[in-house]
């Protein structure tokens, strides 16, 4: 059950307001991106950890992965302009069989179990997203009108990590390349080849820290966990 991950962590983050990379902030004292990391690095079936980043950022996050004594990255490359590009440029040095998962690295609280159960879902399915269902009402707007209320009961909100057989997730981003094609997550461009994405039920504390006011739910969900150890 090893697989690899490729963690994008080249965005700006520019909704969180730092004023620098997001992944820098510190949760409970620890940096966002060293939580992410962890959670791979003590995993033993994690054979490896490729990190996407912008060469704004290679000297602290270096630095923080020899402070914090992060071993598992075997590879830092440099991101794109989107976030389709850093995951390709990741999956180009990625080994070229098995299982590989992308993470987004703003997703701290990503559980191990939920992890082995993306795997085995990718082993059998050939590809795999975590996800969650939809508990809010959906409703379609158009200039500030509703036009149409969403049956959510066949609704899912998408999460990290996807899990997928490393050949397929090449070929699905060898042909967007070819279609100068950008999808909104990697399983897209896998979708794109009429191939299907299992289902994994997620984990609604598995948040993205996007903005500020996420800070506050991360540090709730990090006691939680906490005290869930104890």
């Amino acid at each position: 059950m090893a697989y690899q991950v490729i963690i994008p962590a080249a965005g700006q983050g520019k909704r969180m307001g730092a004023g620098y990379n997001k992944l820098l902030l510190k949760l409970g004292g620890i940096p966002i991106l060293i939580h992410t990391l962890k959670v791979f690095e003590n995993d033993r079936e994690c054979k490896g950890i490729i990190l996407s980043i912008s060469p704004t950022d290679e000297v602290p996050f270096r630095k923080l992965i020899s402070d914090y004594q992060i071993k598992k990255v075997t590879s830092i490359v440099y991101g794109g302009k989107e976030r389709q590009d850093s995951v390709y440029n990741g999956l180009k040095v990625a080994e070229p069989e098995g299982i590989i998962l992308v993470h987004d690295a703003a997703r701290p609280f990503i559980r191990t179990e939920l992890i082995h159960r993306s795997v085995r879902a990718a082993e059998e399915h050939g590809a795999a997203i975590v996800a969650v269902p939809v508990k809010d009402t959906i409703k379609k707007v158009e200039d500030h009108v509703v036009s149409e209320t969403i049956e959510r009961s066949g609704l899912w909100a998408v999460q990290t990590p996807q899990a997928f057989r490393v050949s397929l997730l090449r070929r699905a981003f060898q042909k967007a390349v070819q279609d100068r094609f950008t999808g909104t997550d990697d399983a897209s461009l896998v979708e794109r080849l009429n191939w299907p994405v299992a289902i994994v039920e997620g984990d609604y504390d598995n948040i993205k820290l996007t903005t500020s006011e996420d800070m506050y739910f991360a540090e709730a969900i990090l006691k939680k966990k906490q005290a869930n150890s104890r």
